[in-house]
């Protein structure tokens, strides 16, 4: 297939090369580190697209724990790679709806069009809130749904998966409707509803969530993600882009950009990442991180958990009410007075 003209990438696994930041006495900065990775799309769409370029970026969670400097770096890595499509997957806050302005700033960063679905701590701090900043900076969510992204009259369907770590997923209303002759790329904040999604006909899955488990020296993400949290994806591409093997679906597990709790990144694959996918490509047109890996043994978590999890979202709405509610009494006791 003929693909358009487009600017060559850095190597799959190349630092980003950020301009030097200076502070206020002129002494330099510590940089943040991102990583670059590169990866083609599942072979089906080499014979669907002339090639799209889609830009995944994750769990940015906004706020104190992660310097807004290395939000600006993600941005402008991300934007230097001219992409068609700028895609996240989840968790844009962290704890708070203190930064919802700052999340406006940072996603207002992208050049290229985004399409985004919520995570768990977007569910924590207030999902429609989180909507409405989204909204505010021009970017299209999809709760359950799917939307055609059309690019040199190339269309790629979309589909939104909204989060099920936290009881909102509801893959029958996402795909409802969708054309299984057209390009298809799913976004979904929790990886393990992709296998569902590759037997409707969504041959490859963008999530977030694990971070990569941040601290991958000895292989400890495999234990604290895979084995203690029950992941059967941890980091990197699993599953098969290939149509001709098992299983018929593949899912790219991001290690995100921020962090919700410590900001400690430790082992290469733990590192900050955007990763860019060449939809259209064929599998071996590029230099690739790695190649598709084998899903981990992995657990499906236990019914009261998941129960735990959705009355979770509601406690912390309850709370934040009874915050606000306790703010207003004063402001009035503070005028009357």
């Amino acid at each position: 297939m003929a693909f358009a003209d487009r600017t060559p990438l850095p190597d799959s696994g190349a630092r980003s090369q950020q301009p030097q930041v200076r502070d206020k006495n002129g002494k330099k900065k510590k940089e943040p580190i991102i990583e670059l990775r590169r990866f083609a799309g599942p072979s089906v769409h080499a014979r669907q697209l002339d090639g799209i370029r889609v830009a995944h970026v994750t769990d940015i969670h906004v706020g104190r724990v992660t310097p807004l400097r290395v939000q600006m770096a993600a941005a402008e890595l991300t934007n230097a790679q001219k992409p068609d499509l700028v895609v996240m997957t989840g968790d844009f806050v962290c704890h708070s709806q203190a930064y919802l302005d700052q999340l406006v700033e940072v996603l207002s960063a992208y050049d290229a069009p985004m399409i985004t679905v919520l995570g768990n701590h977007d569910y924590w701090s207030g999902a429609d809130e989180v909507r409405r900043a989204m909204k505010k900076a021009g970017v299209e969510l999809l709760d359950n749904a799917w939307t055609t992204f059309t690019v040199r009259n190339q269309p790629l369907q979309v589909v939104g998966l909204d989060d099920a770590y936290t009881g909102h997923a509801s893959r029958q209303d996402a795909v409802k409707g969708i054309d299984p002759k057209r390009a298809t790329l799913g976004l979904s904040h929790i990886a393990e509803e992709a296998d569902g999604l590759w037997a409707k006909g969504v041959p490859l899955v963008l999530s977030g969530h694990t971070h990569a488990g941040q601290v991958t020296l000895a292989r400890l993400h495999e234990l604290s993600v895979g084995k203690l949290a029950g992941h059967r994806y941890i980091h990197g591409m699993y599953g098969s882009r290939r149509e001709d093997q098992e299983p018929k679906g593949a899912v790219y597990v991001g290690a995100g950009i921020g962090a919700a709790v410590i900001p400690l990144r430790l082992g290469k694959r733990g590192r900050r990442e955007v990763t860019v996918f060449e939809l259209g490509h064929e599998i071996g047109d590029i230099d690739e991180h790695h190649d598709d890996q084998p899903a981990h043994p992995g657990r499906k978590p236990r019914l009261r958990t998941k129960l735990n999890r959705h009355v979770a979202v509601h406690e912390k709405r309850k709370k934040r009410e009874r915050m606000a509610a306790k703010v207003r009494r004063k402001a009035d006791k503070k005028r009357r007075d």
